[in-house]
């Protein structure tokens, strides 16, 4: 009963935080009984806690006995699984070293425990107290579709995508998907295909060889119109030249391209491709044919994702526009009993 009655006293502050591929983001809101009194955010250039994160987070809470802090998990030991049943989720993750959460008692997400127990560590300074899975976020940002399809459902984040297919309710398949594991994978396939590649001719030089020319006059002669600067006076040599020059430059562009990969919603495109096909080819999965996709946009990507899943899978794509800061408040009110 005191408990009650002094939070009829006291405003509660729920502060969350969505940590970014370089930045991140605190998303606050003040809240008396169930209305808003006040929502703020900030964005801080750091992906670990700061002085200054730490003091913007230490002025709200500081006012209140009654706040809650909450983040986003970015494991990259994490997923969800299509059962409750600890001797049935082995088949798919490792539940010894995880700990996991049902969810409607249909379905659960896991994160290792050694990356909650970083994540409690990087906050040690202010506490928290929710840990929220981008899986739950997931569906209960989508819960009126995921009711009554069958269809992907897929989150967007930073350098993220969580990925899912629900069957009214069945979750059939999920994968927690990494943009720059991607690229990594990307730079090494360029890196050994330029190794191989001998059309530069570096491994073609034989230094032994060279050194013994230079020793025999006759041989040095072979290279007195390479080396005769005088000769490029002449306009057909410097045209042959600016040709050589041309095919280097466009040589060197194709090169940079290809190591810059492809842009950033084709590779998202590319990772639901292949998330897709695995549910598809994997017999532990119940797979069905997948006609539509809903996507939960926390970032803002371009039109281009759209038209790849449309025109490349021949899907229907139905965007969303998600504030994860305020999906994360939500959760933490429903979990602090708030709605």
């Amino acid at each position: 009963m005191v408990g009650k009655f002094l939070e009829t006293l006291y405003t509660k502050v729920f502060i969350n935080i969505i940590v970014e591929n370089i930045q991140t983001v605190v998303y606050v809101e003040v809240c008396s009984k169930k209305d808003v009194l006040q929502s703020t955010h900030k964005v801080f250039e750091t992906t670990t806690i700061n002085s200054k994160m730490y003091e913007f987070v230490r002025s709200f809470f500081k006012e209140t006995p009654f706040y809650y802090i909450s983040v986003l998990d970015k494991s990259s030991n994490q997923g969800a699984v299509p059962t409750c049943v600890p001797s049935e989720m082995e088949k798919y993750c490792d539940i010894n070293s995880s700990e996991y959460i049902c969810y409607s008692d249909k379905w659960a997400f896991y994160t290792s425990e050694y990356d909650l127990e970083a994540i409690k560590h990087e906050y040690r300074s202010i506490g928290l107290d929710y840990i929220f899975s981008p899986f739950a976020i997931l569906a209960n940002f989508f819960k009126d579709k995921i009711e009554s399809s069958l269809s992907m459902f897929v989150l967007v984040e930073d350098n993220y995508l969580s990925f899912t297919i629900f069957d009214n309710l069945k979750l059939l398949y999920a994968e927690y998907l990494d943009m720059q594991h991607h690229r990594d994978d990307e730079d090494m396939l360029i890196d050994s295909s330029l190794d191989e590649d001998d059309s530069f001719g570096i491994e073609g030089i034989d230094l032994e060889e060279m050194s013994s020319m230079n020793d025999d006059d006759d041989d040095i002669s072979g290279f007195d119109d390479f080396t005769n600067i005088e000769d490029l006076d002449n306009g057909d040599d410097m045209d042959e030249f600016s040709e050589i020059q041309e095919i280097e430059e466009r040589v060197e562009s194709d090169v940079d391209i290809s190591s810059d990969g492809f842009n950033e919603d084709y590779q998202r495109f590319s990772l639901i491709q292949s998330a897709l096909n695995t549910f598809y080819k994997d017999p532990k999965y119940e797979s069905q044919f997948i006609e539509t996709i809903y996507i939960a946009d926390g970032i803002g990507t371009s039109a281009e994702l759209k038209s790849y899943l449309e025109e490349e899978m021949f899907l229907n794509v139905y965007v969303r526009k998600i504030d994860l800061g305020a999906a994360l408040s939500e959760m933490a009110k429903a979990e602090a009993n708030e709605i």
